[in-house]
Formats: structure tokens, sequence, C-alpha cells
């Protein structure tokens, strides 16, 4: 049975800090309405499209972790409307969150998209599947010519998801973002220099 995302969130300590700063009504009467353990198109859509995302875990000794993980635009994939899965390409070789996760399976994804402002919180429960032990989903989950070194498939299994209002979300682009969003200045700036060497040449020719 799913509590929703602010039912995992929202603790005793969580609920008196929000009696002590006036909110504890607004967010128990918000529950119902934000809980949602089923990934729909919406959130598909959004998850195909990201090409890196942020995860944490927590350690034996109460610490938390977050770490950064990149790859092409849809290497996090949608297994199914609860389950999603990644490669785990190798790094540093320190292995924190994999070593986490073997002591505490929950984990919390942030999901972001600054260009329009965007965040999706994930919570879940992640398994690590050799790359022999599942070849099917190694296959569908690998990106083909992607330069880095996959070692293993992490799955998560959801428990909840929430969407974050964009409040205090910085816009910022990648190259392919920037270059995509200057396409009609660029295309405008190039009628311009049209428009301006006709008009030179017109001018040329009545003074000739």
């Amino acid at each position: 049975m799913s509590y929703g995302f602010l039912g995992i969130a929202i603790t005793t300590s969580v609920q008196a800090a929000q009696a002590a700063n006036g909110s504890a009504a607004l967010w128990s009467s918000l529950e119902a309405d934000r809980a949602s353990d089923r990934f729909t198109p919406n959130e598909a859509d959004f998850i195909a499209a990201r090409d890196s995302f942020y995860v944490a875990t927590v350690s034996e000794t109460g610490w938390p972790y977050v770490q950064h993980r990149g790859g092409p635009p849809g290497f996090l994939r949608l297994l199914d409307e609860r389950t999603l899965a990644f490669a785990d390409f190798r790094g540093n070789r320190q292995y924190l969150t994999l070593g986490n996760a073997a002591a505490n399976a929950r984990v919390c994804l942030f999901l972001m998209d600054y260009p329009n402002r965007r965040r999706l919180k994930i919570y879940g429960r992640i398994t690590s599947v050799g790359l022999d032990g599942d070849r099917e989903l190694a296959r569908s989950v690998v990106a083909d010519g992607y330069r880095g070194r996959p070692e293993r498939i992490l799955k998560i299994a959801l428990e909840a998801f929430d969407w974050n209002c964009p409040q205090h979300i910085t816009p910022r682009f990648t190259p392919a973002e920037l270059a995509d969003s200057l396409v009609p200045e660029r295309e405008r700036m190039a009628r311009l220099e049209t428009e301006n060497r006709e008009l030179r040449a017109r001018l040329a020719a009545q003074g000739g």
C-alpha cells in the first residue's frame, strides 16, 4: 500500500516543524491529491528527456549522500509504470551509492528540467542487477555508442513521486538547448543580412 510522497516524507518531526511554522493544515489537506505510486505518460515523457539526475542514499551511520548520474537523454529508462532502470557506469570507483544501497535500499531521485523550471522527485527502492544476470534488461538499458563503461544495472521500484513548484529554479541551458532556442534569432538575423545586402546593392546601382 502506497502512502504517497508526502506520506513518506512527512514524519513526526516534520509535522512538528509544520505546526510550529503554521503550515500543518495546508499539507495534510493536499496529501490525497498529491499521492501517486504509478508513473503516467506525463512522467514518462519527462523521464525520457533527461540526461542526468541526482540520487540520494543513506549510509549505516546515518549520513546522507547525493550523487549526480548522467548519460545520453533517456538513459534512465521507464520499464513499466512502477519501475525505472539505468546503467551504472564506471566512475571513480568509490561505490558510495552502491554500498549505501546494499545496506538500505531506500533512495530519492531528483530529476531537473532547468530550462522549463520543472523538478520531479521520486522515492523508491533500488536493487543491483549484474550485466549477465539479465541480459535482455542490459540490452534494453545500455545505450549503444555511449562512451561510459557499464558495470551493472540499477533498478528502482517506485514508492511515490511528486512534482515541485518552479519557484527558485534558475533556468540553465546546455549548449544543445541554447542552439535550439537561438534558431529563430539566427534565421531572423540571416533575413536581415540578406535584406541589408540587397538594399546596399540597390543603393550602389542608383548611385552609379
